[in-house]
């Protein structure tokens, strides 16, 4: 209760039924992922060119120490001391490239807790995560998603909430929310209104009413009298004009009918009165 007043708090389930594509942010402010650029394929292509050329090297040092054993004692004694000082030099990277080696640091950024967080935290359109590929798209009509409110949060107010949750850059001025029932029947929310009241005066089963968020100048609001015929072939239709048809000239000939049979009294009053005088 907040001052007095009861107040329901809950999950409300909104399907989309969007016609046009919406616009998603580019980038999530909150994301911090570095995807490896072509600069590490190039850097791993020149460690293991110079690994190969190591390889070579290091062959023709074989060759070379078979035919000339006394000149290789002092090469090999040589290469020893090279070797040595170079363990001994704390931040030589011999085998990395400068990419590769940014990537590995950017791998330990973000622990395997952290990766799944961030995995959850980002939300989805019936399985569809927003990137900088996919930033327009138009949602699956009739995929239900939620968002959690209260009895107190107006039309305008769930609105916001859902677009944020989504990242759209659509104003929330361009879309409304529809009271959809399984006849056909349409009523937009004003916003005045409380959309989890007006879920909850609609009962629980969402295959009597639902909740759907479609464009402001597309969605329209759908009697019961014309919802009652918008399942009806268009066949079936036809047949139904063309009886209210005929039943529109029934009553237009028994009109006329009822009018001449008005005139022709009114003339035969006319001349009983007129000889009296």
């Amino acid at each position: 209760q907040e001052d007095g007043e009861l107040v329901i708090e809950g999950l409300l389930n909104i399907s989309w039924g969007l016609r046009r594509p919406i616009r998603l942010q580019m980038h999530d402010a909150n994301e911090r992922i570095h995807l490896a650029g072509p600069g590490s394929w190039r850097g791993e292509l020149a460690n293991l060119s110079r690994n190969e050329t190591g390889q070579t090297v290091a062959n023709k040092s074989v060759q070379e120490t078979k035919s000339n054993p006394g000149e290789s004692s002092e090469s090999m004694q040589n290469e020893s001391n090279a070797s040595r000082e170079e363990e001994e030099t704390p931040q030589l990277m011999r085998t990395r490239s400068d990419a590769s080696f940014m990537i590995q640091r950017r791998s330990k950024q973000h622990s395997a807790g952290e990766m799944q967080r961030m995995r959850r935290h980002r939300f989805s359109i019936n399985g569809h995560f927003y990137n900088h590929k996919t930033s327009v798209f138009t949602p699956a009509y009739g995929t239900v998603t939620n968002v959690r409110v209260n009895s107190t949060m107006t039309t305008p107010q769930v609105l916001k909430l859902l677009l944020n949750k989504f990242r759209v850059e659509n104003s929330p001025e361009e879309f409304a929310l529809y009271v959809v029932h399984e006849c056909g029947e349409r009523t937009k929310l004003r916003n005045d209104e409380y959309p989890l009241i007006a879920r909850v005066l609609h009962g629980p089963c969402e295959k009597i009413a639902k909740l759907f968020l479609m464009e402001t100048d597309l969605g329209e609001e759908v009697t019961y009298d014309v919802a009652q015929y918008i399942k009806f072939e268009m066949p079936v239709l036809d047949s139904f004009v063309e009886k209210l048809k005929e039943e529109e000239e029934r009553e237009l000939l028994e009109l006329r009918l009822t009018f001449e049979v008005l005139d022709v009294g009114e003339v035969n009053l006319a001349h009983r009165i007129l000889p009296a005088k």
